[in-house]
């Protein structure tokens, strides 16, 4: 089966103003199944955001190639949905104005009333339902991240990027929002790649957690499979002695782990080329001859 998100070999460099160009991600490689949620995570400042940011189309990688829904893709593009940090609402429009300008370019062969469904349907999952005709300045960030994600989801990409979405809220608005993108994810199955620093949201919302090393040359150090039964409970996941188990490997990996480069499989063994059958004959022949002397 072919994978429906394909990174190979990606990688950033920056010049520098003297010395060697400085390498943010070297040789980075994942593939990711259609329908699938995983997350990137790793310390501050060890490219997570970067591979984000080149899998939007918003940063040129300086190496590799990606391929997603079997094209490669190059720049920025509406196939790819992405959630910001910051929700990056344009002030002067109410939440459900800043959904409208998406859905107005993808959908511009539907009618003006199709295209208002929509965005009304994605603002009221989210729970903007009575709030949508609001600008960002009446708005909590809480709130904001909400028309953020409605946004992303109302473009019906084929992959969602969410780059730490929840990063600026409080505990409480960040577990609840975390409850509205799973439901969302799930009413949808779009294939999502999500970067975060919380270990227990990825293991929450993920299929697999993909781990990277420290920079610079950051790279894939290890993927770790979540096999937690979806529809998921967060009450249930923490009565899981399993849980439990995959949050010591994660926490292993960045406390312990993280510094260390993957070792790379050997090349598999050449065997010794084959003597053609039609030049043996002759060795065959001289031997048969010797033997009967």
């Amino acid at each position: 089966m072919k994978p429906f998100l394909e990174l190979s070999q990606i990688g950033k460099t920056y010049p520098t103003p003297a010395g060697p160009p400085a390498v943010i991600v070297e040789n980075f490689n994942l593939r990711l199944r259609k329908g699938e949620f995983v997350t990137l995570i790793g310390h501050s400042g060890c490219g997570k955001s970067t591979v984000l940011s080149m899998i939007a189309g918003l940063t040129e990688p300086s190496t590799g190639g990606m391929i997603l829904a079997g094209r490669e893709v190059a720049g920025a593009g509406p196939d790819r949905g992405v959630v910001f940090q910051a929700p990056c609402l344009l002030p002067w429009f109410t939440a459900f104005e800043n959904v409208m300008l998406g859905v107005d370019q993808v959908y511009y062969t539907a009618d003006a009333e199709e295209r208002r469904q929509i965005a009304e349907y994605y603002l009221s999952v989210v729970g903007l339902g009575e709030a949508m005709h609001l600008r960002p300045a009446s708005l909590s960030q809480g709130m904001r991240q909400r028309a953020g994600i409605a946004r992303a989801f109302a473009l019906s990409p084929k992959l969602l990027l969410l780059d730490e979405p929840f990063g600026m809220l409080d505990s409480l608005t960040r577990y609840e929002l975390q409850e509205v993108l799973l439901d969302l994810w799930q009413r949808n199955q779009k294939t999502a790649l999500m970067v975060t620093h919380d270990v227990d949201e990825a293991l929450f919302l993920s299929d697999r957690v993909v781990m990277m090393t420290n920079g610079p040359a950051a790279t894939v150090g290890e993927v770790l499979e979540v096999g937690f039964p979806r529809p998921r409970s967060r009450a249930q996941l923490l009565a899981d002695p399993a849980y439990y188990a995959l949050r010591e490997q994660l926490i292993g990996f960045l406390e312990e782990r993280s510094h260390l480069r993957p070792v790379a499989a050997p090349p598999p063994a050449v065997p010794p080329p084959s003597r053609p059958a039609a030049s043996r004959r002759p060795l065959q022949r001289l031997l048969g001859a010797l033997t009967a002397a």
